[in-house]
């Protein structure tokens, strides 16, 4: 029997705060504004094609081809710098993107569970659009996911795509799920609110072949530097999806899921 040939690895990346002096929760993901251009730069060196979570999501289900060797950038929560100078880098480099925005987190009065950071508006979010970056929702509160019971999950991803489509003005069709945290439930409870994708994290690179609402993508810490975005780029430095969930991350959704049962919902980080 012929071995199947691996499919081509997509490296699909995943960004939170870009600046100099972060809140000390989100500090380990975030990268400075001279890191996110050295990396960006790296990416376009690269000869990778950017394009955003529709195109690949288009082709996962049968529906768009996509370039011989595509990029994802994604972006999630909404800070503050997103639509001001994260924005303006990557437009000025036509580098399209996505960002997964966190409603309660971007709309004053509205309940949260991320800790205080400077954080955009929601009525910036067609600002994000006019740079060239799609809109995706990423819940109201940021909860996870698949620790709630069902008619939670179900407010979470209905409340938060109504509340970036009355501000956009057309449907918002990707999620991203809050840590990366999802179930089968979880995942079917997306599609059935009317999203077409949902990233995950996994810590790996995607493929063609990768599951359209689970896709993997790799997070960008303060620590990674352009030898590994480089080492991406070539679709080294990590394994890809699809694969199936390891024993220990099926484990840590029991821990998790019964530590819910008795703390509550609460931030994951």
């Amino acid at each position: 029997m012929t071995p199947r040939t691996p499919a081509p690895r997509i490296p699909v990346l995943l960004y939170h705060a870009v600046m100099e002096d972060p809140p000390d929760w989100i500090a380990e993901f975030t990268v400075t504004p001279r890191q996110f251009e050295a990396q960006l730069d790296a990416i376009v060196a690269s000869g990778r094609t950017a394009v955003p979570i529709s195109v690949l999501a288009d082709h996962l289900a049968g529906r768009g081809d996509l370039p011989e060797r595509p990029v994802v950038l994604t972006f999630d929560d909404g800070f503050a710098d997103l639509p001001g100078p994260t924005a303006e880098a990557l437009a000025s480099r036509s580098l399209p993107a996505t960002a997964y925005l966190t409603t309660g987190a971007i709309t004053p009065g509205r309940a949260c569970l991320l800790p205080p950071a400077p954080m955009m508006a929601l009525g910036q979010a067609p600002l994000l659009e006019q740079y060239g970056l799609e809109v995706g929702g990423h819940t109201v509160t940021h909860p996870q996911l698949d620790t709630l019971s069902a008619g939670a999950v179900r407010r979470e991803l209905r409340e938060s795509k109504a509340m970036l489509e009355d501000v956009l003005g057309h449907e918002v069709e990707h999620l991203a799920y809050p840590h990366g945290y999802n179930s089968r439930a979880v995942r079917r409870a997306a599609l059935d609110a009317g999203y077409a994708s949902a990233v995950a994290v996994r810590h790996a690179l995607s493929s063609r072949r990768d599951e359209p609402y689970r896709i993997a993508r790799l997070i960008l810490r303060r620590t990674h530097t352009v030898a590994d975005i480089e080492t991406w780029m070539e679709g080294r430095g990590a394994k890809a999806a699809p694969y199936p969930d390891s024993l220990p991350t099926v484990g840590w959704r029991l821990y998790r899921r019964t530590r819910a049962l008795v703390r509550g919902v609460e931030f994951a980080g």
